[in-house]
């Protein structure tokens, strides 16, 4: 039987941790068996998900001849340009140079989850020797899928945030999520909420509801299995990262027919196409978190609210043209065991 390592074994929330268990569970359906140890030998290939400790047991199953396959996101960088604490800085720096290290020393091949990533990898630690290829996320289009519970609010208009996490300098989309909705309400006419979905310290909840000037909730983290729901009840789903890699959450929200909205930074291009949602010009240099167009990304959600069935269809056909579960484990396959590779 063929057997893939997929290390390290993750747990918790997060865009990882969703993409190993959609993975692992695409493989399953294949009869390919995975293990999560380097040491639970044999296997025929190694996938590192961003990073791992795990330097010396890596070392020697490449150098047994087992094919190892480096899956990259994007690199820590806010807390180069936000105040955070001591300790979420030298963390972020060390994880960036243990996953640079993988790179450059112990990967076959590579997978960058979008163009955007490649870019920015080769950017800051330039070009690779080995192999390397796109592959975007994808989702179980039967799981996020328009049909299903839902509760949308008839009364106003719901924009919804998936984050895992916003805490560590994250929050700072959460504020341009804000300023969108206040304009969209009172300067549009759109009556608004926000729902956010992610990890806030109790410190963050507070402050962001007593600046609210819409209703604002919070729902803090969820359950993954909660997600689809979440999505069929609201009206326009809002990208909060200033450089999203390639979220899981845009995908998700796609195929569960919700429009995106966000700048046109990032993967967010990539991802974004037609009708499936709108993108407009940042305004600035995101990478120095000057203050985004947001009034722009105003009059371009105002289309959005305005036409739903269009953009709502248009958002689920996207996905199922582009983001199945089975076309992306089909690719990784094809990096793990074939030999098609592109060149550097």
């Amino acid at each position: 039987m063929t057997r893939i390592c997929l290390i390290p074994k993750l747990s918790g929330t997060g865009g990882p941790v969703s993409f190993q268990g959609k993975l692992a569970a695409g493989l399953a359906r294949r009869g390919i068996e995975v293990c999560y140890n380097l040491s639970e030998r044999p296997y025929d290939a190694v996938l590192v998900i961003a990073g791992t400790r795990a330097l010396p047991a890596l070392w020697q199953a490449r150098r047994g001849g087992v094919r190892v396959v480096h899956r990259l996101d994007g690199l820590n960088w806010l807390h180069r340009r936000r105040k955070t604490s001591l300790r979420h800085v030298l963390r972020s720096e060390v994880n960036n140079r243990i996953v640079a290290g993988i790179r450059r020393f112990l990967a076959d091949r590579v997978v960058y989850q979008s163009q955007f990533v490649h870019d920015w990898w080769e950017g800051w630690y330039g070009a690779t020797r080995i192999p390397w290829t796109v592959i975007h996320n994808a989702v179980d289009l039967s799981v996020y899928m328009p049909d299903g519970p839902h509760e949308r609010p008839i009364d106003r208009y719901r924009m919804m945030l998936v984050e895992g996490s916003l805490a560590g300098g994250q929050d700072v989309g959460l504020a341009n999520a804000l300023h969108l909705a206040e304009l969209l309400q009172f300067g549009h006419g759109f009556p608004m909420e926000v729902m956010v979905a992610g990890k806030l310290t109790p410190a963050q909840q507070t402050e962001w509801q007593s600046r609210a000037r819409v209703p604002l909730t919070l729902l803090g983290v969820t359950p993954r299995e909660r997600i689809p729901e979440l999505d069929r009840s609201a009206h326009v789903y809002f990208s909060a990262e200033p450089n999203p890699p390639c979220p899981n959450s845009v995908i998700e929200a796609l195929a569960c027919g919700l429009p995106v909205a966000g700048f046109a930074t990032g993967a967010l291009p990539e991802l974004v196409i037609g009708d499936s949602g709108r993108l407009v010009p940042y305004g600035g240099d995101p990478w120095k978190l000057d203050p985004p167009d947001v009034p722009a990304l105003a009059r371009a959600v105002a289309e959005v609210l305005r036409h739903q069935p269009r953009f709502r269809a248009a958002a689920r056909r996207h996905a199922e043209q582009a983001f199945g579960l089975d076309k992306m484990v089909d690719a990784y396959l094809e990096v793990l065991l074939g030999s098609s590779q592109k060149p550097v």
